[in-house]
């Protein structure tokens, strides 16, 4: 049964050493695959290309910290609001513990929670910004990430800088039960605030952006704009389809269905975010 684990002479697996020189040919973490159209991509090209897929024009999704590097001028901008952490005030606990569950996403992203406040120029004007973080337990809503927003709402006010959120969430943190829902009329108070001061806020819905999160602040921009085809609903596809038992149209939910509805004011491709921004902020500029 020789041919069983019969051997090509001289072929060796590509990250094997080669004799004597004690080098590798390590490929690990070069290469991406797009989950669209299936091809392979060179991650360094991906990245230089905005993290959109140069063979079908994908977003990939992408962290706080790239959105804000990308957004503002120079990538630079100051932190705010940065030393808050969840108390877990239900000690909740399900598969995991709550406390476990932030633990570990503190750990892989950096984050005490889900959302980053920042201060810095965009095209040269001052603004705000609040970038939500998806890694951090699926960018969900609870008391921190609601506290922090309404702060950079607050700060915009007082500096009458103009206000940028970027949505990439969930929704509301079950963890934290009803403290979590609290967070949507609190944030949605002090955007109400915002409007009565005449200081301009653009909402940023990126994929995905759903649950408590498009029932509150996401939509409640004097411009809502998303990145092509992002999820964005309160509810999910799957369980309006099984609620009421109906096929639901191709492409439901995306941002170009919502455009064409009238739930959103425009798409916009991620490499022209921020000059559309600019002319926005332009037209609608601080007294």
């Amino acid at each position: 049964m020789s041919w069983f684990k019969r051997e090509s002479p001289g072929l060796e697996p590509a990250d094997a050493s080669a004799e004597g020189s004690g080098k590798k040919v390590r490929t690990e973490g070069l290469w991406v695959k797009c989950d669209r159209c299936r091809q392979i991509l060179w991650k360094k090209e991906l990245e230089d290309n905005f993290n959109v897929c140069t063979k079908c024009d994908r977003h990939f999704r992408i962290d706080a910290r790239t959105r804000l590097a990308q957004l503002l001028d120079e990538g630079q901008y100051e932190i705010d609001d940065a030393n808050l952490s969840s108390t877990d005030p239900l000690k909740f606990v399900d598969l995991k513990s709550y406390a476990g569950r932030l633990k570990k996403a503190q750990e892989d992203t950096g984050l005490r929670d889900a959302v980053i406040n920042a201060r810095g120029k965009l095209n040269g004007r001052p603004v705000i910004v609040s970038a939500m973080e998806y890694g951090f337990i699926g960018g969900s809503m609870g008391s921190v990430v609601g506290e922090v927003i309404t702060r950079a709402v607050e700060r915009a006010e007082e500096l009458r800088q103009p206000l940028i959120i970027i949505s990439a969430s969930g929704g509301a943190r079950m963890m934290e039960g009803v403290i979590s829902l609290m967070q949507l009329a609190k944030i949605s108070s002090a955007l109400a605030r915002l409007d009565d001061a005449g200081v301009p806020y653009i909402s940023v819905l990126t994929d995905p952006t759903t649950g408590g999160i498009t029932a509150s602040f996401a939509m409640l921009g004097d411009l809502n704009i998303a990145e092509p085809d992002a999820l964005i609903g309160f509810a999910g596809p799957r369980v309006i389809e099984q609620t009421i038992r109906q096929k639901l149209p191709e492409g439901f939910q995306r941002s170009e269905f919502l455009v064409q509805h009238g739930m959103l004011d425009a798409v916009v491709h991620r490499k022209q975010m921020k000059s559309y921004i600019a002319r926005a902020l332009d037209f609608m500029a601080v007294a």
